[in-house]
């Protein structure tokens, strides 16, 4: 004899139960009000853009930003025309380097830029490449924009005129990489960046 007929109040009670159980789990299942909340960051004050210029002894002139700082310590005397521009706020630095150019090593060093910017390729999720064309000052060149989120450099470029002068640019943090949090600085620096490339000229 079946549990159901012999005992019909125990039987309600687990049907009861039952649907209980059910109306629950069904509730429990449902989370179309639950939306995950991306990861915060602290917000980051940044300063109004302002420029100056570098003019000097240097083959080229440009415009940076007056919160960054032109470092020329530490340099190899060797390497002549080489500087960094660091951002002390924020840990930042671009390392810019200076090569004479002959008809022989001007292919070899757009390959080498190139080799230097795809070392990161493997934390990357993309790079991007954009090029820069000046006939006016003769300032052509080629940048990398490096998408990642452990990307150690965020951007790389070299400017040449082909024929006497050929400069490599690459920005660094000097902190744990992590591009998610440190995007606004970057997009920050990056605006620096391209306002002195629009203003770069060589100089005869």
């Amino acid at each position: 004899m079946s549990l159901f007929s012999t005992h019909p109040i125990r039987t309600v009670l687990f049907i009861k139960a039952l649907l209980v159980l059910f109306v629950v789990s069904m509730f429990s299942c449902n989370n179309s009000g639950y939306y995950p909340k991306p990861r915060g960051y602290l917000r980051i004050n940044l300063p109004e853009k302002n420029y100056r210029q570098f003019d000097s002894v240097f083959p080229y002139r440009f415009e940076y930003a007056r919160n960054a700082r032109l470092n020329f310590e530490g340099l190899n005397p060797k390497n002549k025309y080489w500087m960094n521009i660091d951002y002390p706020r924020f840990k930042g630095r671009i390392h810019i380097s200076y090569k004479p150019v002959n008809n022989q090593n001007l292919y070899q060093f757009t390959e080498d830029a190139r080799a230097m910017a795809f070392k990161h390729a493997s934390k990357a999720i993309r790079i991007k490449e954009s090029f820069f064309n000046d006939p006016a000052k003769k300032v052509y060149g080629l940048a990398y924009k490096i998408d990642g989120r452990d990307a150690a450099s965020p951007y790389q470029f070299y400017l040449t005129d082909s024929t006497h002068h050929f400069i490599r640019g690459a920005l660094y943090f000097n902190v744990v990489p992590n591009n998610d949090s440190l995007q606004p600085i970057i997009d920050f620096v990056l605006e620096d960046v391209k306002h002195m490339v629009r203003t770069f000229e060589w100089k005869e």
